[in-house]
């Protein structure tokens, strides 16, 4: 069904015969409707229960068997319930090994500024460690939206500019492996976020491959997920591997290359992981965009003799994998009211077929794109986009901060009441605000207690996220769990005055200081696990045509990326002047107030149905 003009927030004008449409292919039933694509749990999803009048060529109405959309009782979906999974399989691949690289690094820049001139003091160490992190944010916004575009058009795609930005992060941390001054890892750090728009099109990708309502809510979370897996392994790697000549003097102590280079090891690594993600991708990922998801693939195609080669060596039978299946009737029913033939329920809707990549020449030809025209730059902000992406840049502006700054307080040394007086640590405790001091934890130590915060993440994210968010609704969950940011950056800072079984100027220890740690950490993860994933649906929900998609993904990275650019800085100098007047805790408390406004921008944010703007030639979607 096509759209004879473009008008804003209603479909094209239906009829009877035209708001059910069904065309029987290869065995299945494939329904056209008037759903509203992109919906994200706890949308709502009205039904109507007209009665259509007697078709001429069908017969009487009466003899039709209508499909009720059963809104309160969701069906249960479970992970292996998800379409595509080898595909989401490889998008999470690409994911991990990012974060995987990023969170290492986190565990030991600290030490690894201290390397490139130990007469800096701390205070100076936590604003270069804030611009580096900045550094890779703000190439990120300055970029992010152009990657955007790029993957919208029809001759890059989204496949392409996922493999730049796999290639550019891997060169990076080549390069900031071994650097041996603070301009040079500013380069590096910068070239990565250059040429990196890749959690942008990660997130379309996962809306293209998904496209029902009732499997986002675990298909969104799959990349907090993946990251919060970074989380837990890159930080020990780092850790254990950082520094190997000191770390390991009986192993690696005489070995002049990690002397020479000692935060190498830790980056080669990483580098590893990042080549693999750019092969499997080549090999194994497919296509989303409409205009490109038909068009030849050298990479999928040496993918499949590969596997060819692999089975016939094993001696195993050649098989063909089972394509993505059109929507079932029950499948359909989940987002309309729809008529069928009961004729068509019995014959059609559980029969499967197998199809490959190698079939699709035969419906290249004939496929027709859901949409003919791009929906102008100009007219993408429309009022929810705008305070969908305010709500998204607030968001990223704490979050990121948190990021940046979490792994400096623990390496900061702690406080020592015997410091002389012109020490930077020789301030007086003046209780609840003014003090001063970190937990002073080592490389290793930092690398234990960040991946505290993904273990803590990715046990709610696969135990409570997916049943919570589908009984809550998207934007009811948000804006519930938005409410834990400012608790937990509240009550971070007093973490320096746990009890230690070590004496200062050691570090923290001892069981106390550890459950503290994981006290505040749940708070804060309880928070990203539920704010995440919904701001993630809620921002490609509230894409006004489906046409800029990328376009806004794109731009909500880079909204993002300056927020997370923005924060790290100003935090890191606020930090440092913290540190240098006793009062640690301030950029915290100010952090606390961030997310509170965050709480407030978002009662102005509603869920989108990804569509609110139709032009001529649009079709309703159909199920894929």
């Amino acid at each position: 069904m096509t759209v004879a003009h473009d008008e804003e927030r209603s479909p094209p004008e239906q009829t009877p015969s035209t708001l059910e449409e069904e065309k029987e292919e290869d065995g299945d039933v494939i329904f056209a409707t008037g759903a509203e694509p992109l919906l994200g749990p706890g949308s709502d999803v009205r039904t109507t229960s007209a009665s259509a009048p007697d078709d001429p060529l069908d017969g009487p109405a009466p003899s039709r068997t209508t499909v009720q959309a059963k809104v309160e009782q969701p069906e249960a979906i479970g992970w292996m319930d998800l379409p595509k999974k080898q595909q989401l399989i490889v998008i999470v691949l690409a994911r991990l090994s990012e974060p995987l690289v990023q969170t290492s690094l986190q565990s030991y820049m600290f030490y690894q500024l201290k390397w490139f001139d130990p007469t800096l003091p701390d205070s100076v160490i936590s604003s270069q460690a804030g611009m580096l992190h900045a550094s890779f944010t703000a190439a990120q916004f300055l970029t992010a939206m152009l990657w955007g575009r790029v993957a919208d058009s029809a001759y890059f795609g989204r496949k392409t500019v996922l493999m730049i930005g796999l290639t550019g992060a891997m060169l990076s941390v080549l390069g900031f492996g071994f650097s041996t001054k603070f301009w040079h890892a500013l380069l590096f750090r910068s070239l990565g976020g250059i040429t990196n728009g890749n959690i942008g099109v990660l997130r379309t990708m996962i809306s293209e491959i998904v496209r029902e309502k009732k499997y986002q809510s675990r298909a969104f979370i799959l990349l907090p997920m993946t990251f919060n897996i970074g989380v837990i392994v890159g930080p020990i790697l780092g850790g254990l591997l950082a520094d190997p000549a000191h770390s390991y003097p009986n192993v690696f102590g005489h070995v002049k290359f990690f002397q020479d280079y000692p935060y190498a090891l830790p980056n080669l690594l990483g580098a590893v992981f990042l080549f693999s993600a750019v092969l499997s991708v080549w090999l194994n990922l497919e296509e989303t965009l409409d205009a490109r998801r038909y068009k030849r693939d050298i990479g999928l195609e040496v993918g499949k003799k590969l596997r060819s080669m692999i089975r016939f060596c094993l001696g195993s039978k050649s098989y063909d994998p089972i394509a993505y299946q059109p929507l079932s009737s029950s499948d359909a029913s989940m987002s309309v009211d729809m008529s069928v033939r009961p004729s068509h329920i019995s014959s059609g809707t559980h029969s499967r077929q197998s199809s490959s990549v190698s079939s699709a020449p035969s419906t290249r030809g004939s496929h027709k794109p859901r949409y003919t025209h791009r929906l102008p730059f100009r007219r993408i902000f429309t009022r929810n986009v705008t305070f969908t992406l305010i709500a998204h840049a607030i968001l990223g502006f704490h979050v990121g901060t948190f990021n940046s700054l979490w792994f400096v307080f623990l390496s900061t040394p702690v406080y020592d009441p015997s410091s002389p007086p012109n020490s930077s640590h020789a301030f007086p405790r003046k209780l609840p605000f003014f003090f001063t001091g970190g937990l002073g934890l080592r490389p290793k130590e930092v690398g234990m207690a960040m991946a505290v915060l993904g273990v803590l993440g990715i046990s709610l994210q696969l135990l409570v996220y997916p049943t919570l968010s589908a009984r809550l609704g998207t934007v009811k969950s948000w804006r519930i769990f938005l409410l834990f940011f400012p608790m937990a950056y509240f009550f971070l800072p007093y973490l320096s005055l746990v009890p230690s079984t070590s004496p200062p100027p050691h570090s923290k220890d001892g069981p106390l200081v550890w459950f503290s740690i994981a006290g505040v950490l749940l708070l804060q993860v309880i928070g990203r696990t539920f704010a995440l994933p919904a701001q993630t649906i809620l921002v490609n929900n509230c894409t006004p045509h489906p046409s800029v998609l990328g376009t806004v993904h794109g731009i909500g990275q880079s909204v993002s990326s300056f927020a997370r650019t923005v924060g790290p800085v100003l935090c890191g100098w606020l930090y440092g002047l913290g540190l240098a007047n006793g009062v640690v805790g301030a950029v915290w408390w100010g952090l606390s107030g961030v997310a509170l406004c965050g709480v407030v921008a978002s009662w102005w944010v509603r869920e989108g149905d990804g569509h609110e703007i139709w032009l001529e030639g649009d079709e309703e979607p159909r199920g894929e």
